[in-house]
């Protein structure tokens, strides 16, 4: 109904999450592990972590990955001992094979306007959740039907599928899914255009080198107890 895709807006713009407050004998491996969100061995940034569901999403639609990113993003709001390494905000455009566009952008602003949607343009319209449109903006197709539990739904069909034998297996969405974020982050970390096989062929390694309470997670809080954060241009993350 909206003919061939010529662009993706995709949205997860929030206020943000929890932070847990660093206690008396924690140690750095602990506090970590408690403040997941804000490190990238454990979490990938909020790009990965959430944004990464509507990235999926345009995928989807268009039915691949993209090729390339370039993007922006940084700390303006979020920035203290308790925001451990993340940014606070990125904008990556993203770019299939065919030339098509995917605008991405997710933020943790307090206080800002707020998303959490996509909408994928076409030659005849576009579409958003439960509505499409045509080049007038005028609606013509609205979901009408009942709406579930998408959470339900999804372990329904998985249960389904196990009492029939039939095996589904989604795991290339997820991995590319995921990919994708994570090029969106090597792009706004470093301000450089990143390509699919430059991110697939990363050598990068976020992990701490073993995993125990006492181990040395990587990140450590300078003296101001602030956490070093990337700077485009000169942070190199691939």
């Amino acid at each position: 109904m909206i003919g061939d895709i010529t662009s993706a807006q995709v949205y997860w713009s929030s206020g943000g999450v929890w932070t847990r407050p660093r206690k008396e004998g924690m140690t750095e491996m602990e506090y970590q592990m408690r403040n997941w969100f804000y490190f990238n061995w454990l979490c990938g940034d909020h790009i990965v972590e959430q944004h990464v569901h509507n990235i999926d999403v345009g995928n989807w639609f268009k039915g691949e990955h993209p090729v390339k990113a370039n993007g922006i993003g940084g700390r303006t709001k979020r920035i203290g001992k308790d925001w451990g390494e993340i940014y606070d905000h990125h904008y990556v455009e993203y770019t299939f094979a065919d030339g098509t566009i995917m605008n991405s952008q997710c933020k943790h602003w307090n206080g800002t306007w707020s998303k959490v949607s996509e909408t994928i343009v076409g030659t005849k319209g576009s579409a958003s959740p439960g509505v499409i449109k045509d080049l007038s903006g005028k609606i013509i197709w609205r979901f009408r039907g009942q709406n579930n539990n998408p959470y339900q739904t999804e372990h329904d069909v998985l249960v389904k599928h196990i009492h029939e034998d039939k095996p589904i297996n989604d795991a290339h969405f997820t991995a590319e899914a995921t990919l994708s974020g994570i090029m969106g982050r090597m792009a706004t970390y470093t301000g450089q255009e990143i390509t699919w096989e430059q991110a697939l062929n990363s050598d990068l390694d976020t992990m701490p080198k073993s995993l125990a309470w006492d181990a040395d997670p990587g990140p450590k809080p300078g003296a101001d107890g602030l956490y070093p954060a990337p700077i485009p241009g000169e942070t190199k993350s691939v």
